[in-house]
């Protein structure tokens, strides 16, 4: 029915007013939200990617270690959902760095500086008091098909 790849499940797909769809992007194999969101939407030419945390897909788990490890993981866990929706690392434009303590910041930039050797996309990086289920880390990502 679909051209996707095999790891793409597309739950719903939208036609608000006849205008371009909006198609959910759900990885059969990637991280599972915590809450009633979608992990990603692909809407006219543009993914937009929930946040990631530093969730091991394969058991659920927080990826206990380092906030570099922790970076690493939700960078890879942004990766399977935007190659699931089509695009990959390299389309970021945008992305929001969300971490509970301001103080891991040059930390947290060395490793999510592996990622955009070239052009990095553009970024906000906020302190949250708290986040989901405890994580340290959450980055979110709006990329091109």
């Amino acid at each position: 029915m679909y051209s996707q790849k095999e790891s793409l499940l597309i739950l719903n797909q939208i036609t608000p007013r006849g205008e371009e769809m909006k198609e959910q992007i759900f990885p059969k194999n990637g991280p599972k939200p915590v809450g009633p969101y979608s992990p990603a939407i692909k809407a006219n030419g543009f993914i937009f990617v929930s946040g990631q945390g530093p969730v091991v897909m394969e058991t659920g788990e927080h990826l206990a270690g380092t906030i570099e490890e922790k970076v690493h993981r939700v960078m890879g866990n942004l990766q399977v959902v935007l190659e699931a929706a089509g695009s990959s690392m390299d389309k970021i434009v945008k992305t929001t760095i969300y971490v509970t303590d301001l103080g891991n910041f040059k930390r947290v930039n060395e490793a999510y500086g592996h990622y955009f050797p070239d052009i990095p996309p553009a970024r906000t990086t906020i302190q949250a008091a708290a986040l989901p289920t405890g994580i340290e880390v959450e980055i979110d990502a709006i990329a091109i098909e």
